[in-house]
């Protein structure tokens, strides 16, 4: 079962609750999303460090029900 646009965003705003969450649906299927990850707590980190964060809030979901994540974050 595809990860839904709000609990995508609630899984993130979960793990970074200071993050602003921007997501949109690719396709319209439910499983190819773009999301850009605002929050103050990736100051000093890496992109890499950024995006394992994001991904980290996911749970295991990246890559069962949620097939592809085009990913961009920022402090501001």
């Amino acid at each position: 079962m595809p990860l839904s646009k709000k609990d995508l965003e609630n899984h993130i705003k979960a793990s970074i609750p200071d993050s602003i969450v921007i997501i949109e649906d690719l396709r319209g299927d439910g499983d190819h999303y773009s999301a850009t990850v605002i929050s103050k707590s990736f100051a000093g980190k890496s992109k890499i460090e950024q995006h394992k964060m994001v991904y980290d809030s996911l749970n295991g979901k990246m890559g069962n029900e949620l097939h592809a994540l085009m990913l961009k974050t920022r402090t501001e």
